[in-house]
């Protein structure tokens, strides 16, 4: 085990955790708050207590004990002093019920509010990673840290936060009161509580691995569930309806194995603080009914004695509850804080700045790369330049880099040597904001949110109708949504399942084209798209772009055929360069790609 591992199992309630408090520090008002009314409700959880003693040894010898503020208040109370003495019980639990309430209130919106704060502060830093942070990651386990281990962790400011000043303030009034009885019987209750300290430590240590790695199981299934239920369709045409479900299964089964070995310990820990309290109660009878009997203490002192520590296993129950919620938390607190840490290896520099001007010119000179925790090179050298109103076409077969390309130029990835140039600039002494501003993005996949189809054109922009109908036009969508019974208002469904592919493609391209960007950049954009419909796009774009570069890799050559210059790659390089023609004329490989899609061999 590793000295690590050592340290992580000495930890009772580990470290993690207590990084709720500067969220909490957020909010003064609610912690005092919380804090001052949990304390008077425990005070007036216990008054009942002492005046049902002080009543008590009234009734039995007609003579008032307990301090003299005390006995004043009843006297002066209406009635005689039977009554003054069931209306102070009936104040004990008035305001009781009105501290307690004012209490949990406090801590609850605490609790949402630190919830709302660690979730945007998660969903800041992974919205701030760059694109290989998520190559080897699964949805599934990161909404698990965003959902489940959040609510956790506002389940231990609600209700662990009141739990613990309820314990504090319980037992140091109780023991105040009760030690001003009689420093005999208190040292008979309390020194057998004394025991539960070990078992503490010893449930602590045991548990917590266990939990954490039940947070681990939960982000699994989460992971397994959302694979499945997003491609559904391909687990039908399969027939894997069993192997998923045996899948999800091995992980429910994990889930569950590591629950039950958490849950036995929790059941061994509860009961072993029960039975101390039934020694320290049995011990706390025997010997109080023998002071009593010496006169060394009152009637109406031993039965508010016994009521208090009657009154004393809730919080020992408590106690054990509140061991196990801090386990739970410091185990969701590990992953929250795990994502909060994150910090992105592509951010700006601090003399970077803004692109204010259009994309006039974008250059890439002898860029080399290979992508994390991988050996092979994708780019070897290359090397281009467009210009504004350029269109550079990028073709090659599977895996020569042709995305690669735009992903450098979108800064997801850093060249390993070279350069990125926008007009005449390195791209990294621009703000990464303000070079994405100026360039529209279409993936080979295109993604639409769940919403309407305005909702995905528009986005986080803001467009005139007139604007947004220009784009949907120059996209070729504009057609298509005219004869939906809802125009523009047509549900896409999730990941805009309810649209073709080539529909989910002209949409993406509106979204990009409603930026009106001075780089337009395509990533097998009109792939879905039937030969007639990719015409007039390509038409519009060419008498609509005079001033915008648009940079296009494409598998079908159509696409590019009347690029100003297509690059043909092959394994990370640039092999050939020119026209369409040109190319063609030449007989290399894109000659080639193109007899094959054509079936022309006179084109050669």
């Amino acid at each position: 085990m590793s000295p690590s591992a050592d340290s992580e199992k000495a930890q009772i309630v580990g470290r993690q955790i207590w990084r709720v408090v500067p969220y909490a520090k957020k909010y003064p008002g609610r912690v005092f708050s919380g804090i001052f009314s949990n304390a008077l409700a425990r005070m007036f959880d216990l008054m009942p207590f002492v005046a049902i003693g002080y009543s008590i040894d009234y009734f039995t010898n007609k003579t008032m004990s307990g301090p003299k503020f005390l006995q004043d208040f009843v006297i002066a109370l209406p009635g005689n002093i039977e009554v003054g003495y069931g209306f102070l019980i009936f104040l004990g639990f008035f305001f009781l019920a009105l501290f307690q309430g004012l209490s949990e209130y406090s801590w609850q919106t605490l609790g949402y509010k630190i919830q709302h704060d660690l979730r945007m502060d998660a969903t800041k830093s992974l919205i701030a990673m760059e694109a290989s942070y998520y190559d080897m990651r699964q949805t599934g386990q990161i909404m698990s840290v965003l959902s489940s281990d959040v609510n956790q962790l506002e389940d231990v400011v609600a209700d662990s936060s009141t739990s613990i000043i309820r314990i504090i303030v319980t037992f140091l009034t109780a023991f105040v009161i009760l030690v001003l009885m009689s420093w005999k019987l208190a040292a008979v209750l309390f020194g057998p509580l004394i025991l539960i300290v070990p078992l503490v430590y010893w449930f602590s240590t045991r548990v917590q691995r266990k939990y954490r790695k039940q947070r681990e199981s939960t982000g699994d299934i989460t992971a397994v569930l959302e694979n499945l239920i997003s491609g559904i369709s391909v687990v039908q045409a399969y027939n894997a309806q069993d192997w998923e479900s045996n899948r999800v299964d091995r992980e429910s089964a994990a889930y569950r194995d590591q629950a039950i070995g958490a849950s036995q310990d929790r059941n061994r820990f509860v009961p072993m603080i029960y039975a101390i309290a039934g020694i320290a109660f049995g011990l706390l009878v025997s010997v109080g009914g023998s002071l009593a009997g010496s006169g060394d203490i009152t009637t109406g002192q031993l039965v508010t004695f016994l009521l208090i520590s009657t009154r004393m296993t809730m919080p020992l129950f408590i106690f054990g509850i509140l061991i196990n919620q801090l386990q739970r938390g410091e185990a969701a607190a590990r992953r929250v804080f795990a994502v909060v840490d994150l910090e992105p290896e592509i951010f700006d520099k601090e003399d970077a700045k803004e692109l204010t001007e259009e994309i006039t010119s974008v250059e890439f000179r002898d860029v080399h790369f290979t992508y994390p925790n991988t050996t092979i090179p994708v780019l070897s050298g290359i090397s281009f330049k467009a210009e504004g109103g350029d269109f550079l076409g990028i073709m090659g077969h599977t895996g020569a880099g042709k995305t690669t390309i735009l992903k450098l130029l979108m800064r997801y990835y850093t060249p390993d040597s070279g350069y990125v140039l926008i007009n005449g600039t390195s791209i990294d002494d621009y703000t990464l904001d303000s070079v994405r501003d100026k360039i529209g993005f279409v993936s080979q996949e295109p993604f639409l949110f769940y919403g309407s189809i305005k909702d995905n054109v528009i986005y986080n922009q803001t467009a005139s109708d007139d604007e947004l109908q220009t784009a949907l036009e120059l996209a070729g969508a504009w057609e298509f949504i005219q004869e939906l019974e809802d125009g523009l208002d047509t549900m896409v469904g999730d990941r805009g399942a309810k649209l073709s592919g080539g529909q989910r493609a002209r949409v993406s391209l509106s979204r990009a084209l409603l930026k009106q960007p001075s780089l337009l950049i395509l990533d097998e954009a009109s792939s879905a798209l039937d030969a007639e419909t990719e015409r007039r796009i390509q038409e519009n774009l060419i008498a609509t772009g005079k001033d915008r570069a648009t940079i296009a890799v494409a598998h079908r050559l159509s696409t590019i055929r009347n690029a100003d210059e297509i690059l043909s790659m092959v394994d990370g390089a640039v092999v050939e360069r020119g026209k369409h023609d040109e190319l063609v004329s030449a007989g290399g490989v894109y000659a080639s790609q193109w007899t094959i899609q054509t079936g022309d061999m006179a084109g050669l």
